[in-house]
């Protein structure tokens, strides 16, 4: 069970792990593809934002977003792989702040064709953050059994 375990979880951090790679190597003076893909989108949930909140955000350097989301990416999927919640902490922090902006499905309608590209990745990565929130359960929940375990002592 543990090596199975280890290959799965070896499996679907690549996801994370290749996309970090290939953001790492294209990212050049702007923040390369990914901050061209996201810059816009950014001023858009900025925009939406500020007038549902009647607050003024600061503008934010989409090249130190990409290097956070290229970090958090990297160390959570290496983590994650050893088994580590905090791993798995990180990449539901990321895939729960950079879904809603990158995927921005409710911004087209239905008839759109970009619409339902972008719903299908928005629900690809809503199924990833559930597959995090179950790792992370399922690692409390034998952290919590083997505790109980070693509190019983053998009396005769």
């Amino acid at each position: 069970m543990g090596f199975a375990s280890f290959v799965g979880r070896v499996c679907f951090a690549s996801i994370f792990i290749l996309s970090a790679w290939q953001m790492f190597n294209e990212f050049g003076v702007d923040g390369g593809s990914a901050g061209k893909e996201l810059a816009p989108k950014l001023n858009l949930a900025k925009k939406h934002l500020s007038s549902q909140f009647h607050v003024n955000f600061p503008d934010i350097e989409v090249r130190q977003l990409v290097l956070t989301a290229i970090a958090m990416k990297g160390l959570g999927a290496i983590l994650f792989v050893f088994g580590h919640g905090f791993g798995a902490f990180l990449l539901i922090v990321y895939l729960l702040v950079s879904t809603p902006i990158l995927h921005d499905f409710y911004n087209y309608g239905p008839d759109e064709p970009r619409y339902n590209i972008l719903l299908g990745d928005f629900l690809q990565c809503v199924a990833q953050c559930g597959a995090l929130i179950f790792f992370w359960g399922m690692k409390n929940s034998i952290t919590k059994r083997r505790k109980k375990k070693a509190l019983k002592s053998k009396t005769a």
